[in-house]
């Protein structure tokens, strides 16, 4: 698929939530889920308009709407379909202007079908965009915020009904309170920030995300159905490289502070074999190093695959003898400026060591 899409029908929901769950590098939440939710909004509301942030008129009004917390808790608490339209309806209220668009924050998981059904359900176009071109753990990790665009006014809602706005100094202080916020409500909260205008967002996206989902998810269907390598296909479109194979052996999870965070280890099989590597993650995977040697780390793309079938592998689901294809991908480059490694390079997250790009290591 060379052209990019002009809506999204049921029948491009599996792909693409197949391949956010690629893009979220781990993260974003439980794909399945937020597949259902989508099918069903379209479903009852028809088809979602998909409009490139290059084709936005300038004063649109956009919305970017989002789930905030740890994607272990929306396995089993799940938002209802009324926070999308809710948490929307509280924002543009307070602001005055109602939506022209809905967007997606991250283009990873759940987070890239709530804005679907979120669109579908109040029958405004979607952006073909986000502002990650994968998936961040914190609300000020997006391109916006090197462009200098407001994280609030912020809308959040929960499942029992509970809705708040948040006006705060900064983006960074918009995370800190409503990370406290989400974790009252349960570790889970849907939100809506962001909120710009039409220029603002054509050029601050990532443009052009939820069509590379789709064809991602098309891609593994083809190869699948071909008998081809559905790794292959995944590293062909992304531009990346397998940078380990192997089997899980052991994996520490906990959530703390409305983020899952953790480590696995890899043991190695193949070329890889004798040689074990130890992934760190923070909702999403950071870090990939093997026998003391970093391979690959944030802001690019570290992304688990099934060995055989290439299904996504989430932080969350990942277990115990998982046989695993670890793909390094680059991210968009704008990451790799002085202030896109300050928001989210391996110091931020607690790690001493600058980034590592996908393909600076030797494999051997």
């Amino acid at each position: 698929m060379t052209e990019r899409l002009t809506q999204v029908t049921a029948a491009d929901v599996d792909d693409l939530a197949r391949g956010a769950a690629i893009l979220g590098t781990g993260g974003g939440g439980d794909p399945y889920i937020g597949k259902l939710m989508a099918e069903e909004a379209i479903k009852e509301f028809g088809p979602v308009t998909l409009v490139d942030p290059g084709d936005l008129p300038e004063e649109a009004a956009v919305f970017p709407v989002a789930m905030m917390g740890a994607p272990t808790v929306m396995v089993e608490k799940l938002p209802s379909a009324g926070q999308f339209t809710g948490t929307l309806s509280a924002l543009a209220q307070y602001v005055g202007q109602a939506p022209t668009h809905v967007a997606c924050m991250e283009v990873g998981g759940i987070n890239s079908t709530i804005p679907l059904a979120t669109a579908a359900r109040t029958q405004l176009p979607l952006m073909d965009g986000d502002f990650m071109g994968r998936a961040f753990p914190e609300l000020q990790m997006v391109t916006a915020t090197m462009y200098g665009l407001p994280c609030t006014p912020m809308s959040i809602t929960d499942d029992k009904g509970n809705a708040g706005i948040f006006a705060t100094v900064s983006n960074l202080w918009a995370e800190k309170l409503a990370r406290v916020a989400t974790v009252e409500m349960g570790a889970s909260s849907i939100i809506s920030l962001y909120q710009m205008s039409g220029a603002n967002a054509a050029r601050s996206a990532v443009r052009g995300s939820l069509t590379k989902c789709v064809q991602l998810g098309r891609a593994l269907r083809a190869a699948r159905a071909a008998h081809e390598n559905p790794v292959d296909a995944v590293v062909q479109i992304l531009g990346g490289r397998v940078i380990h194979t192997g089997k899980v052996t052991d994996v520490l999870r906990r959530t703390t502070a409305g983020f899952a965070r953790g480590e696995a280890q890899i043991e190695g099989t193949g070329a890889n074999k004798g040689a074990t590597l130890q992934l760190q993650f923070q909702n999403e995977n950071i870090i990939a190093s093997r026998e003391g040697q970093v391979l690959s780390t944030a802001p690019d793309l570290l992304i688990c695959l099934e060995a055989d079938t290439g299904e996504p592998i989430t932080t969350e689901s990942m277990r115990f003898g998982h046989r695993i294809a670890l793909v390094a991908a680059p991210c968009d480059e704008r990451w790799h400026s002085p202030a896109g490694i300050e928001l989210v390079g391996p110091r931020y997250f607690g790690y001493d060591l600058d980034p590592v790009r996908w393909n600076e290591a030797d494999l051997g």
